[in-house]
């Protein structure tokens, strides 16, 4: 037991820092010499552990670098979203070998196993880049805009993905490229990889929001994502609200659909109602903040909208803080924050802050990524999951 203990210590140690001597990591890992050199040699002939290259010391001896073996599995991570597939082989020390983007089908697919067969083909494809078939990857996690239910693991509310919904999706694509794969929604994959990597690394319980083309939350408590019962946790989108926005376009003031208020086409509406003119919801709010004083109702307007889906969550919950990522949130950067955190304090107690996630533009893919390396170094390793 000691000694798989020090085993993954070891691991652990070089899958997080990378290609480290053997002094170096004794260091690290608290070992004797003698017991570093003997766990190496043991890890190298298990074949989990390979010599990389060496560190010039300068003037003094060069030293042997020490790797984890990234041929011992590989995963797949896919951003699916209705605009095409972006995938990503990787190792298990998470090193990319292949990359691809996977445009959707001309023609639209509406029967389960017409998405299956099209997805398998693509991923075969990615996955054929890196000298594998997909058989042959450990892990395959999918994010998708959508609810999986985690008791059938049917892809629930997913309108924009037509074809892929109503059925045990992890099973038929698991069969299909004869391996394990699980389908995450998209937004959960960004708060996945906002606490690995971002700014929620100190957080214990937060919101995430996605604002771009649609809109999406998630919610975490106590480190760990919440999906719920049927997997319907941190989606928002469907909250019943007001349109608060003091410029009128069309909504129903006493209740419509949140994410149709704050999704791109309904920002380019508001943006035109003030006068401001864009092809994208991210443009028109960058648009605004350029224009200063100028754009500051527009921005206003919005944020009224987004505090009031927001305030719901916030006033059950009672986050440490809420994250706006995507690129709308992007876009808006610390002006439209403070709008929204001023709008969302008038409407509930918590004095919750709103700051800015540090999600990148690949999240989804990134995230998925994260999830995939987790599962598998687990079963591999026995190196514990964390937060997924």
């Amino acid at each position: 037991m000691l000694r798989e203990i020090n085993d993954r210590a070891a691991i652990d140690t070089l899958l997080k820092q990378g290609p480290l001597t053997r002094s170096h990591l004794e260091d690290v890992i608290g070992l004797s010499k003698p017991a570093t050199a003997q766990l190496l040699a043991r890890l190298e002939e298990e074949g989990v552990v390979v010599k990389d290259g060496v560190r010039d010391g300068g003037r003094g001896p060069r030293a042997q670098l020490w790797a984890v073996n990234g041929a011992v599995a590989r995963v797949a991570a896919v951003d699916l979203t209705p605009h095409g597939a972006d995938m990503v082989i990787a190792d298990i020390t998470g090193r990319a070998l292949a990359q691809r983007r996977a445009e959707p089908p001309e023609v639209p697919v509406l029967a389960g196993t017409d998405v299956v067969a099209a997805f398998a083909a693509a991923l075969a494809g990615t996955a054929g880049a890196a000298g594998l078939t997909p058989a042959q990857l450990h892990q395959v996690v999918i994010g998708a805009p959508g609810a999986v239910n985690p008791a059938t693991g049917r892809l629930e509310s997913a309108p924009h993905l037509p074809g892929w919904s109503g059925f045990d999706l992890p099973a038929a694509l698991g069969a299909a490229l004869g391996t394990g794969v699980t389908v995450e929604n998209d937004v959960n994959l960004v708060a996945l990889h906002e606490m690995a990597e971002g700014g929620a690394t100190e957080l214990n319980d937060f919101v995430l929001v996605w604002l771009s083309e649609g809109a999406g939350g998630a919610v975490v408590l106590d480190r760990r994502l919440r999906r719920g019962a049927s997997g319907g946790s941190g989606e928002i989108d469907w909250l019943q609200v007001p349109d608060r926005a003091r410029t009128d376009t069309g909504f129903d003031r006493f209740g419509a659909r949140w994410g149709d208020l704050v999704d791109s086409p309904a920002i380019l509406a508001l943006a035109e109602a003030h006068e401001i003119s864009a092809d994208t919801g991210w443009a028109a709010v960058g648009a605004a903040v350029k224009a200063g004083e100028a754009g500051r109702a527009f921005l206003t307007d919005l944020a009224r909208r987004v505090a009031a889906g927001i305030a719901n969550v916030v006033s059950v919950l009672d986050p440490e803080a809420v994250l706006l990522c995507g690129e709308v949130s992007r876009a808006g950067g610390d002006l439209l924050l403070e709008l929204v955190s001023h709008e969302l304090h008038e409407l509930v107690v918590p004095r919750t802050p709103v700051e800015l996630a540090a999600a990148p533009a690949d999240a989804v893919r990134a995230g998925a990524l994260q999830s995939a390396l987790a599962t598998v170094r687990e079963e591999v390793f026995g190196l514990p999951s964390g937060s997924r």
